[in-house]
């Protein structure tokens, strides 16, 4: 039983309000992690992310609404189709609850907002950059440079980021990166980078202004030594074999988004400090 006596009724309102609104934006960011399954599946091959509506790969029938709804439909049917039986991917809910997390994550850091909004969004271009990367190691541009100009955009006419460290961030997302790999090239005469990686952290400049920047590639560029390395361990992998950058700058923008301005001091402290 809910003990709430001592609880001002001020404040039970509040707390049920913010629940609702949590519930809420729960249960629409699951719906749009449907959607984003679908651009994960289609968009390497150049496919419509809205015709033909959602089918099972195998016996080719249209999934029903009712076997579509979220998460749920995948625990009743147990993870297979209602039609031929065949297993449904477990990354199908999982991508549905990430989206749905996401939602929430921006409400309670943004507010209920145009900003909250545009960060969700965000989230949601990472999202299914980090899974097609994950795939096939690339990063469609279907994504990265339309998201370029939303964010752009949106800096314009939210003013936050302003548009000159939107700007900025473009420039030198892409800029950074873009050196880095023709120094790697010049040296080694071998690709190392990616321009999916390029153009992409130019949209999370865009989003995020250039602040970010640093901070993503930081963040990103630590996770993926860690998990390099890891994975040269247990797997004995070539330290040469490519492993997808995408996703880690994913990571790290995520991370920019919500605590990047407490990273930022955070580091300028311990570089004076040092």
């Amino acid at each position: 039983m809910l003990v709430t006596s001592g609880l001002p009724p001020d404040v039970l309102a509040a707390s049920y309000s913010a629940l609702m609104l949590f519930v809420a934006a729960f249960i629409f960011g699951a719906l749009v992690g449907s959607f984003l399954n679908v651009c994960i599946h289609r968009l390497p091959s150049g496919e419509s992310v809205v015709y033909p509506a959602s089918h099972c790969p195998r016996c080719q029938q249209p999934i029903r609404p009712y076997d579509n709804v979220p998460v749920l439909s995948y625990l009743i049917l147990r993870g297979r189709c209602r039609n031929c039986g065949e297993a449904i991917s477990s990354r199908y809910p999982f991508v549905e609850v990430l989206a749905g997390l996401a939602a929430v994550a921006a409400v309670g850091a943004l507010g209920f907002s145009a900003h909250a909004l545009l960060g969700f969004a965000f989230l949601c271009a990472l999202i299914v950059i980090t899974f097609i990367d994950f795939d096939l190691q690339i990063i469609p541009d279907a994504i990265s440079l339309p998201g370029i100009g939303v964010g752009f955009a949106a800096a314009l006419l939210l003013g936050s980021p302003s548009w000159t460290a939107s700007l900025a961030g473009i420039l030198l997302g892409g800029g950074l990166l873009w050196g880095v790999a023709e120094g790697y090239h010049w040296l080694t005469g071998r690709e190392g980078m990616g321009g999916g990686d390029i153009k992409l952290l130019a949209m999370i400049g865009a989003f995020l202004g250039w602040q970010a920047v640093p901070v993503t590639l930081m963040i990103a560029s630590l996770a993926g030594t860690m998990v390099g390395v890891v994975l040269m361990l247990l797997q004995r992998r070539d330290r040469r074999a490519a492993i997808p950058f995408g996703p880690f700058l994913a990571v790290g923008a995520t991370c920019a988004l919500f605590w990047g301005d407490a990273l930022i001091t955070w580091y300028l402290g311990f570089a004076q400090g040092a």
